[in-house]
């Protein structure tokens, strides 16, 4: 069996596609798998590292935004994508693919769109709770649409057939030892708040983050907090200013700060609060690990899904919305003292979130594949 993967741009699409081509390998070491993706992207080093053979095809995304930048560059994009069309028949050809699936990104439409004209079975995996431009015009093509959650049936065509499968994700969210692990980052008894922006960081995020820490630490609320927070790596040296700036004893025992969280099973185990972006594998993990969050979704995403992946968990009592333009540092501090005086509703949003989780997402759609080779 031969399965072709097209992917790329972002960990949320790359990660999916990786974890059910290594459960698809350890089910069957004779089966044939290659990715397809962009050279200048994450998943042309991602791919290789993980094992997997990698087909590189050259495809840029529109920009909607009209500058004369973006006039250039949407320029290019046509031409990438006028001659994409060669190269994909080429791996199409060469690799003779029996199922192939697109978990995202800009190489995904075209890899899909041309192996479903060839009457190649195809699935296309949509992650977020609003989907993509890519897979809403896909829906009419490809043989299956798996789905993350079944809000997002709503917005796809009636005719689309979909299934939902969950969004895969590392097993060690799901094994990781609480106890073990609050222990380890020594938080000992108290409440524990992780919060991050992203890889980069999120410079709304941090500042009011760093609000929030300084009116903990005036109001002498600290007492009871064990605070992990990810600058990301624009902001790292910022973050300490703002905190140095009002006072905060940036070398307290409690307050743990990092440009990045590389340990995020234990954090998230560890963890009695999330306060973090929307993005769809980031909720996946605080589903899996079954934590209370306080969602700040990114406005800068495309078709506000950030959002839409936020109020699922919020319409479930599983998290608290706040949107950016209302974000703050006291009105987070607020929102957060409100979670630690009611340390049951705190478990309760917890176990709706953990209701949520799908912990066999891989497996689901690896059924999925098999079931649609023809």
């Amino acid at each position: 069996m031969k399965v072709l993967f097209a992917c790329g741009g972002t960990a949320g699409h790359i990660n999916p596609a990786l974890a059910v081509a290594a459960r698809l390998k350890s089910e069957n070491s004779d089966i044939s798998i290659r990715f397809v993706g962009n050279p200048g992207k994450m998943e042309a080093r991602l791919v290789p590292e993980a094992g997997f053979d990698f087909a590189p095809l050259r495809i840029e995304g529109f920009q909607r935004r009209i500058t004369a930048e973006n006039v250039k560059r949407n320029i290019l994009a046509i031409i990438y994508l006028l001659r994409s069309g060669k190269e994909i028949r080429r791996i199409l050809a060469e690799f003779e693919p029996d199922v192939v699936v697109g978990t995202g990104g800009y190489v995904s439409g075209p890899v899909l769109r041309y192996a479903a004209k060839q009457g190649i079975p195809t699935l296309a995996h949509e992650s977020n709770a609003y989907p993509g431009v890519t897979t809403r015009l896909l829906a009419r093509y490809v043989d299956r649409v798996l789905l993350a959650v079944p809000a997002a049936k709503a917005h796809l065509p009636q005719k689309a057939n979909c299934v939902v499968t969950g969004n895969p994700v590392r097993s060690e969210i799901f094994s990781a030892d609480r106890m073990a692990a609050r222990e380890k980052l020594g938080v000992g008894g108290r409440v524990c708040v992780v919060s991050l922006g992203g890889s980069l960081g999120a410079r709304r995020i941090n500042e009011a983050v760093a609000e929030l820490i300084a009116i903990a630490y005036l109001q002498d609320k600290a007492a009871n907090l064990h605070h992990i927070h990810s600058t990301g790596r624009n902001d790292t040296d910022t973050f300490a200013q703002i905190l140095e700036a009002k006072g905060v004893p940036i070398n307290s025992p409690h307050l743990d700060i990092r440009e990045y969280i590389d340990d995020m099973p234990e954090c998230l185990a560890a963890a009695d609060i999330v306060i973090c972006r929307s993005g769809a594998m980031t909720l996946t993990e605080i589903e899996a690990a079954g934590r209370a969050s306080i969602l700040i979704p990114s406005p800068n995403v495309s078709e506000n899904h950030q959002y839409h992946n936020a109020m699922v968990l919020a319409k479930r009592n599983a998290a608290i919305v706040i949107e950016e333009r209302d974000l703050a540092g006291e009105a987070l501090y607020e929102t957060v003292q409100e979670l630690v005086s009611d340390p049951q509703e705190l478990v309760n949003m917890g176990k709706n979130a953990g209701a949520m989780a799908i912990p066999d997402a891989d497996l689901r759609i690896c059924d999925e594949i098999y079931k649609i080779k023809k």
